[in-house]
């Protein structure tokens, strides 16, 4: 059909039917490829006719320009509030559309700039004078003051949300998956109970993997109570689902310093029921009771720590006659030390800075301050993505190594006016002091790897001279006043666990150890182990290699008996002497 065998009234029609998807009136102003409707005359109808070609193609553009205005409308759909969708797919205009968006714009805007005026408040460190301590950092009631109970009547825990726990038992089943090792361990020692009786108290990261390690020696017939020793790394879900499965844990993620060592007090500070063995992970938990309760160390009968600062607390205890029983120092662990600090730090450093800056790491500068296993990792990683890795160190030997491996050792001082990113994994206090920090560039990205958050003099930070921006999660920017500005991830505290996701196979492998460790210490005969720092026994080291091989399909060859006696060592191990290093 040609534009002369459609009728008048059909254009109106199509007129009609145009307003109906939403052309605005003033469609016709947009200029000339938006003609009018047509006007035919009896001359034009001829079909011969160089006019006839002419409507042909107006008609033609009319109802393109229909079809396109429906498109359009249905792509406007998906912009607008559900009413106001299904108002235009219906062919109906609500009146003045572009002005109830434009609110719903600003109204936006309000809500954003509320919460980041709330973020604002709540991102100076716990211990600044602007943080309330019975608040935690959404600005709600801190969970202390609200009453929960799982669904066995239990209110023997403190949480976020025990609505939670179903979502944190999806994750913690996930976790298993990764941790066969564990979950083997579980399995072979479930029916002997090796822990009954056992009463641990522990203070670690509360996620999915130490999830696991709970669960698992609750199976082994431990009772636990449970507290955070990061307030940043905590997963909530994971402590609801912990909660609901009958754990007493006492976490959430930011919470106050108020609110952490009152959750550290509620683990310890319970009527008819006291621990026997600690769990720690910086020496919290064993520092509380020491100043709080020390008369439980006379039922303690051992001590499992498995970090740098947790370690230096407790020689510093052994050196001065304060350690009130034995320890087992899991961190000096050969197999902690090559393959957690190392690997895991190697996985999750670029992943954790990606997530929280949007990074492009190649050509950037970089000082890594240490160069231990946690410092190599980051290097290593770094390194990867074509940055350029300078490392401070106090250690000769740790020095040499850096040189080795194609790094500049240098001192602090002579690289902090040019680098990109600094990174401390030293584990000591003060690594970074403000005076360094005046000297940075504008836009350098500050943060922390070691375990404690001394590594970076943060209090000095807390000045009335400075402004302090809070971004997104864990990234605060410090302005001074000429407008410099530092990137702060984290306020220094460790920044994989507070910004990042650990590979749950390699923390699995530290999680079988303080399982093999507790159990060790807890069923050792009365007086095996005295009041001392033990190290972790190499048959155990391989031991937990052989559990976390079965992974890989990975095939052993077995020493021969003349083989064995020529190197003077049992054919089932240990196979290195204990001078031996790796």
């Amino acid at each position: 059909m040609s534009a002369c065998d459609v009728p008048a009234e059909s254009f109106a029609a199509m007129a009609e039917d145009s307003e109906l998807h939403g052309i605005p009136e003033n469609v016709l102003q947009l200029g000339s490829s938006v003609p009018p409707a047509p006007q035919h005359s009896d001359a034009e109808c001829n079909p011969g006719t160089e006019a006839s070609a002419a409507e042909g193609s107006w008609s033609g553009r009319w109802v393109l320009l229909r079809l396109l205005d429906q498109a359009e409308a249905r792509h406007s759909a998906y912009l607008l509030a559900p009413k106001e969708a299904s108002a235009v797919l219906e062919g109906t205009v609500p009146e003045a559309p572009r002005m109830d968006r434009k609110i719903q714009v600003s109204e936006q805007a309000q809500v954003f700039s509320e919460r980041r005026s709330k973020a604002v408040c709540c991102s100076l460190p716990p211990s600044s004078s602007d943080s309330c301590s019975s608040e935690s950092s959404e600005g709600k009631t801190s969970p202390r003051y609200m009453e929960q109970v799982n669904s066995k009547g239990s209110k023997d825990f403190c949480i976020k949300n025990i609505r939670q726990a179903a979502f944190g038992r999806k994750e913690i089943e996930m976790a298993e998956q990764e941790m066969m090792a564990l979950m083997t361990l579980r399995r072979a020692a479930e029916g002997e109970k090796p822990l009954a009786g056992a009463k641990i108290v522990g203070c670690t990261h509360i996620t999915a993997h130490m999830a696991v390690l709970m669960e698992t020696l609750s199976v082994l017939g431990a009772q636990c109570r449970w507290a955070a020793c990061n307030i940043y790394s905590i997963q909530n879900e994971v402590a609801a689902a912990l909660a609901e499965g009958g754990v007493p844990v006492f976490a959430w993620k930011e919470e106050s310093e108020d609110d952490y060592f009152w959750c550290i007090d509620s683990c310890v500070n319970v009527e008819g029921w006291e621990p026997n063995m600690i769990l720690d992970d910086g020496g919290y938990m064993t520092r509380w009771i020491y100043k709080e309760y020390p008369h439980l160390f006379e039922n303690i009968k051992g001590i499992v720590e498995e970090s740098v600062s947790g370690i230096h607390r407790l020689y510093q205890l052994y050196k001065t006659g304060k350690l009130c029983g034995p320890a087992i120092n899991v961190n000096e662990s050969l197999i902690k030390q090559k393959f957690d600090n190392f690997y895991c730090c190697k996985e999750t450093v670029l992943d954790a800075l990606k997530r929280t800056t949007d990074v492009i790491l190649a050509g950037k500068q970089v000082a890594v301050c240490g160069y231990g296993e946690v410092g190599k990792g980051c290097c290593a990683a770094l390194k990867g993505m074509r940055a350029i890795v300078y490392v401070t160190e106090i250690d000769p030997i740790c020095a040499l190594q850096a040189c080795m491996d194609g790094f500049r050792v240098v001192k602090l001082d002579e690289v902090i006016s040019m680098v990109d990113i600094l990174i401390t994994c030293t584990g000591n206090k003060n690594v970074v002091l403000r005076e360094h920090l005046e000297l940075v560039k504008n836009g350098c990205i500050v943060c922390n790897m070691g375990h404690s958050n001394t590594e970076i003099d943060v209090a000095s930070l807390i000045t009335p001279e400075l402004t302090w921006r809070h971004v997104r999660a864990h990234v605060d920017h410090i302005v001074w006043p000429d407008g410099k500005t530092i990137v702060l991830l984290a306020e220094g505290r460790l920044l994989n666990l507070s910004c990042s996701t650990v590979p749950v196979y390699v923390l699995s492998i530290t999680a079988t150890t303080q399982a093999l460790a507790l159990i060790e210490m807890f069923n050792a005969p009365e007086g095996h182990y005295k009041q001392g720092i033990y190290l972790f026994p190499k048959k155990m080291d391989e031991y937990v290699s052989v559990l976390h091989l079965q992974s890989f399909d990975a095939h052993l060859t077995e020493l021969t008996d003349e083989q064995a006696k020529y190197m003077a060592i049992n054919k089932n191990g240990p196979f290195k002497p204990s001078y031996y290093r790796y």
